[in-house]
């Protein structure tokens, strides 16, 4: 008797079961499914909805540029960090043909916050703050409920 399994071809394709017989795994959630999110897109929108927010208040925010970036970057010989603290955001003004912007800056403002509506409430004061800087106003002039609880 011939017990020897014949060898595999060497181009079998795609995998339709794992080892054990039962399938290839799928995604925990289907993507229109907020736990399907990672973290910097849940962050993402947080920042969108408070610009969304300002918008309806000031319409010249359309010709801003609103940045997430995971952490602030130091360009330059004279920047270094301080022990004060990290920033949670700022703002590049506008120069040859490119818009303003207001960066918000992810790690920072997460390691600031527990919960998801702390994070939020830090997301919009960070806007508010960076577009009355840009616009050369008050936080209160931009949103009149920042510093509310």
């Amino acid at each position: 008797m011939d017990n020897r399994v014949p060898p595999r071809a060497a181009d079998p394709g795609p995998r339709r079961r794992d080892r054990h017989g039962r399938g290839m795994r799928g995604p925990i959630a289907p993507p229109q499914v907020p736990l399907a999110a990672s973290r910097a897109e849940a962050f993402a929108d947080l920042v969108q909805d408070s610009v969304e927010r300002l918008e309806r208040r000031w319409p010249q925010l359309a010709d801003i540029d609103f940045l997430v970036l995971e952490v602030p970057r130091l360009d330059g010989p004279g920047q270094a960090w301080n022990d004060e603290a990290v920033p949670l955001g700022g703002i590049v003004a506008a120069r040859e043909g490119r818009p303003a912007r207001v960066v918000v800056y992810r790690r920072p403002v997460e390691i600031r916050t527990k919960g998801r509506d702390e994070r939020a409430a830090l997301v919009h004061e960070v806007v508010v703050e960076q577009v009355a800087e840009l616009l050369g106003l008050t936080p209160e002039t931009v949103d009149p409920r920042y510093g509310e609880d």
